[in-house]
C-alpha cells in the first residue's frame, strides 16, 4: 500500500481493472444464482427473453466474470511483494550458506546426524520461510483460481510438510540447500512480471527467458544431482536404513515431478517467445478475452433497435486492458 502502489503509479502501471459489464437485473441474477458459464441452451432461452442475440449475451457474461478480477495495479503490488520476499531470503540464504561447510560437501549435511546443533540463523532462516508458504497457502483460497490450481496445491501441501519434516527430524542442513536453490528462479520471474505490467515488452521478454534458463538449470539439473544425490545415495551410505529417509525422499521426489511439470509449460512458452518474437499468453490466464470484444454494443435480433430490454440500453465496452500478451503468471 504504502512501497509498491506509488511505484507502480509512478511507472504508470494501469490502475483500473477490466471493463465492468454493464447493469442487467436478469443476467445477474443468472450469473449469481444459477450459472457463470451458461449451455447453449440457456443461451438462447436468455436470447430470446431479452431480444439480444447469443455471442451478445456470450461477451456479458465474460466482462462479468473478468470484473471480478484483481486489476494490473492490484497485480504488480503482488509481484512487487514477492519479487521482495524473494530477493531477501535470497540474499539471505546465499550469505548464510557461503560459511555452511555443507554448500560445497553435501556430505558434510550427514555428519553427526542427528545430534547437530540448531544455530539461530538456521532458525530463522526455516521460521521465515515456512511463514511464508503457509501464506501462499491461505491466499490461495481467496485469490483468482488459475487452470493449475490443483498442481499449486499439491506443491504448497509438499513444500510445507518438507520444510516442517525436515525440521522436526533435524534435516535442516541439506534443506537449507533445498529452500535456496528453490528461491533462485522466483526472483527473476517477479521481476518479469513486474516488468509486463510496465509494458516494457522487451525486458519482460528477457527476464522471462532469463526465468526459464535458471528455472530449468536449478530444477532440472542442479535439484537432482546435488540434492537428490545426497538425499538418496550419501544420507543412506552414512546413515542406513530409517523410516523418516523413506519419507522425506518421497516428498523430494514429488517436488522433482511439479518440476519437470512446469518446465514442460516453460519450455513452451519459451518456444512461443522466441518463435514469435514476444512472450504468449499464459495458458492459465485468469483473464478472458475474445476476438468478438472489439463490438461495444449488445446487438439486438432488431437489425435497427438500439434499445434492450429490461432498461439495460448503454454501451457495453470492450476489455482493452486485455490486449497483448503475456508471461507466465506463476511458476
Amino acid at each position: 500500500r504504502f512501497i509498491a502502489k506509488p511505484c507502480a503509479l509512478g511507472l504508470k502501471v494501469q490502475a483500473n481493472g477490466p471493463q465492468k459489464a454493464q447493469p442487467n437485473a436478469i443476467l445477474e441474477k443468472v450469473f449469481t444464482a444459477i450459472t457463470k458459464h451458461p449451455d447453449e441452451k440457456r443461451l438462447e432461452g436468455l436470447s430470446k427473453q431479452l431480444d439480444w442475440d447469443v455471442r451478445s449475451i456470450q461477451r456479458w457474461f465474460r466482462q462479468r466474470r473478468n470484473q471480478e478480477k484483481p486489476s494490473t495495479l492490484t497485480k504488480f503490488c503482488e509481484s512487487m511483494w514477492r519479487f521482495t520476499f524473494y530477493l531477501y531470503i535470497f540474499t539471505y540464504g546465499v550469505r548464510f550458506l557461503k560459511k555452511a561447510p555443507w554448500l560445497w560437501n553435501t556430505r558434510q549435511c550427514w555428519n553427526g546426524y542427528p545430534y547437530q546443533p540448531l544455530m539461530p540463523d538456521l532458525h530463522y532462516y526455516y521460521i521465515v520461510e515456512l511463514s511464508f508458504y503457509w501464506s501462499l497457502m491461505f491466499s490461495q483460497f481467496i485469490d483468482i483460481k488459475r487452470k493449475d490450481f490443483g498442481i499449486m496445491f499439491t506443491h504448497h501441501i509438499v513444500t510445507i510438510t518438507l520444510i516442517t519434516f525436515s525440521y522436526v527430524t533435524n534435516l535442516t542442513r541439506v534443506g537449507t540447500l533445498t529452500l535456496c536453490l528453490h528461491d533462485a528462479a522466483d526472483v527473476v520471474l517477479e521481476a518479469a512480471k513486474m516488468a509486463y505490467y510496465c509494458k516494457c515488452q522487451k525486458l519482460s521478454d528477457l527476464l522471462f527467458l532469463t526465468f526459464a534458463i535458471v528455472f530449468i538449470v536449478s530444477r532440472l539439473g542442479i535439484y537432482p544431482l546435488w540434492i537428490l544425490n545426497t538425499t538418496l545415495f550419501e544420507l543412506y551410505e552414512a546413515l542406513g536404513n530409517f523410516p523418516a529417509l523413506w519419507v522425506f525422499n518421497m516428498l523430494l521426489v514429488i517436488l522433482q515431478i511439479l518440476h519437470c511439470f512446469w518446465s514442460y509449460l516453460i519450455i513452451k512458452a519459451a518456444y512461443k517467445a522466441i518463435s514469435k518474437g514476444k512472450v504468449a499468453k499464459d495458458d492459465r490466464s485468469d483473464i478472458e478475452s475474445s476476438s468478438d470484444e472489439e463490438e461495444t454494443v449488445p446487438r439486438s435480433k432488431s437489425p435497427h433497435s438500439t434499445i434492450t430490454t429490461n432498461g439495460t440500453g448503454g454501451a457495453n465496452g470492450t476489455n482493452g486492458y486485455l490486449t497483448g500478451g503475456t508471461c507466465s503468471e506463476e511458476h
